[in-house]
């Protein structure tokens, strides 16, 4: 579900539906054990269909400490609600005080369980396992994904109590919290599914702009009623301070409501608490906007109207998907064509997804008067600012026959042309934002509406020179490569502005986090949708690569994009069934949905969409 969806309402084949109507299959823990030794790794090498529910078997009388760990790791993988069959393994108060929900850990290859005391077990009576397993993930209580790596090692205890006919029976009575299983259980059991919340540095005057905010759900279990908690709880941590939720503080589900279903008709009726009674038409369809964007692919045909409920289950406001686009802007504009330097040094374009020969934009950036070594283009596409040859000059034009050029809004006083101004990347505020790479002076800047004195842009956190620079279309994320040592990683930060004294604008790049480790030099990216990148690279030894990144540093579902050689720059566009275009030793090429790459020129560089 972290894929994205496009404007026309066409469900993407990368998303994942994880409502299910298979049937469901026993996966048990105490098959034939061992009554001694050391338990190994319980990632399953042969596991049930994806579609297929998967549950666990409860202890059976008189099982040995290692078949009572083995079966309480291969319960946390089953697709049982509450977890009844792993607190089943448990001392009924270790059950009382384990809490699942509060995270979620993920290994390389699932929990290896190793006796602490070898030898001793006869004497001292009890048994203590270490689970150790190399981490990959943590995912936190509030559902957010990040990146982790290390050991893990954490240890389950077990002892001996009385059961109700008298015998005793081994069980856990020490556990550390959350969840802990491997990589492929995780990818198997867990789905990424994108909240939608309100960008909060939207102008006044603008229609809202929707952010996504991806989070984990457990695919085969109410995921409806999962991400609708999870959405009026608000948005993640990390994302909070740059956007706005409509739904008051307090407001949540009734108390009453176990579980949302829509019913045949794609309706999906939403009973609040007393909280939201008292809200008006307009925040109450903004409200509903935000369930419809959040819900739109989790079920096989969609949701097609939300309806929220007062606490006595009187009507609040009902909010059909074809007026939700009017609510706020979602999933970027519409994009008329493609863009990128010919072998003549100039702006040229193709209209988007065609075949036609690319032609000379209208103005001064088309007529090759100024030769052009990278370019961007507004997202309304009237303007567009192009980077000199030479790297140390940034112009900025319109896209209107007759259009002068004027003089260069920003200059690098870099000596070399491979240390000057990088690509610029136009926002959602139609702000032009440019890496100056001076190795002298390194910077990022800004400059609204792409005119005027650059804004140098604060980046705490940020170790290293920035190479590249996209801006989300929320205008609240920014993707950056970053060169350190040698190396170049990928980063998202949190944009935040404000107003500082004189009112001149303070903008700053919050909690820059990296999105890809596993590469270690990253040459290209673009946004490709709401909450996932397209990203060449290469891994410590290995060769280059193109891969799908999420903006949590998760690898979204489905296949990555055809294999090609020598790529030097990538565009992607929000619009999913726009083809990926790229700069590669071949020249420009092009990559549509379930195609192979096709040449469009011999000669040209910097492919972009709009932004």
């Amino acid at each position: 579900m972290g894929a994205d969806r496009n404007r026309s309402g066409r469900r993407l084949p990368m998303r994942v539906v994880a409502y299910i109507g298979c049937g469901s299959v026993l996966l048990t823990g105490c098959a034939s054990m061992p009554d001694n030794g050391d338990l190994r790794d319980v990632e399953a090498s042969q596991r049930p269909d994806a579609q297929v529910r998967v549950f666990a078997m409860p202890p059976r009388e008189n099982a040995q400490p290692e078949e009572i760990v083995q079966g309480f790791l291969e319960a946390l993988t089953s697709d049982d609600p509450k977890f009844e069959t792993a607190r089943q393994y448990l001392t009924e108060d270790a059950s009382k005080g384990w809490h699942p929900s509060l995270s979620t850990t993920v290994l390389a290859d699932g929990p290896n369980a190793v006796s602490e005391r070898p030898g001793s077990r006869e004497i001292t009576g009890d048994y203590a396992y270490a689970l150790t397993g190399e981490k990959v993930a943590e995912v936190d209580k509030q559902l957010a994904y990040e990146p982790a790596e290390g050991t893990y090692r954490e240890t389950v205890h077990l002892t001996e109590q009385k059961g109700a006919d008298g015998t005793k029976q081994w069980r856990i009575d020490r556990l550390p919290q959350g969840v802990v299983l491997g990589k492929s259980d995780f990818q198997r059991h867990y789905v990424s599914v994108n909240k939608y919340y309100f960008a909060a540095n939207s102008p006044a005057a603008d229609q809202a702009r929707t952010v996504a905010d991806p989070v984990y759900v457990r695919a085969q279990v109410d995921p409806v009623t999962h991400m609708v908690r999870a959405l009026l709880k608000g948005p993640t941590k990390w994302l909070a301070r740059a956007v706005r939720s409509k739904f008051p503080d307090g407001v949540a589900l009734r108390k009453s409501v176990k579980t949302l279903t829509p019913d045949d008709q794609n309706s999906l009726a939403v009973p609040l608490n007393k909280k939201a009674d008292g809200i008006g038409q307009s925040q109450c369809t903004e409200m509903a906007a935000q369930i419809l964007f959040t819900l739109q692919d989790l079920t096989p045909t969609g949701i097609d109207e939300v309806e929220l409920q007062r606490s006595d289950g009187s009507q609040l406001c009902v909010l059909r998907e074809d007026r939700a686009e009017t609510i706020a802007s979602h999933a970027g504009k519409s994009v008329e064509y493609e863009y990128f330097i010919d072998g003549e040094r100039r702006l040229v374009r193709i209209p988007a997804g065609s075949d036609q020969e690319p032609v000379p934009v209208p103005g001064a950036l088309g007529d090759g008067g100024k030769a052009l070594r990278t370019a961007a283009v507004s997202r309304d596409e009237e303007s567009a600012a192009g980077v000199s040859l030479d790297g140390r000059s940034l112009y900025v034009g319109s896209l209107a026959s007759g259009g002068s050029l004027g003089d260069p809004v920003l200059k690098s006083k870099a000596k070399s042309e491979d240390d000057g101004l990088a690509t610029p990347s136009w926002d959602a505020n139609d702000d032009l934002w440019v890496a100056d790479r001076d190795p002298k002076n390194p910077r990022l800047l800004m400059l609204q509406k792409g005119m005027g004195e650059p804004v140098a842009v604060r980046t705490p956190g940020i170790e290293g020179r920035i190479e590249a620079v996209r801006v989300g279309a929320d205008g609240v994320r920014i993707a950056l490569i970053v060169q350190k040592d040698g190396k170049t990683s990928l980063l998202i930060g949190r944009i935040e502005r404000r107003t500082g004294s004189g009112g001149q604008p303070i903008v700053t790049i919050h909690e820059p986090r990296s999105v890809a480790p596993q590469l270690e030099k990253v040459t290209a990216m673009s946004w490709a949708g709401d909450s996932r990148l397209v990203v060449v690279g290469q891994e410590k030894g290995g060769v280059q690569q193109i891969r799908y990144v999420q903006v949590d540093g998760s690898a979204p579902v489905g296949a990555a994009p055809s294999a090609l050689t020598g790529v030097k720059e990538i565009a992607a566009s929000e619009d999913e069934r726009l083809p990926l275009v790229a700069h590669s030793e071949d020249g420009i090429v092009r990559l549509s949905s379930g195609s192979q790459w096709q040449k469009v020129v011999k000669t040209g560089t910097s492919p972009v969409y709009p932004g």
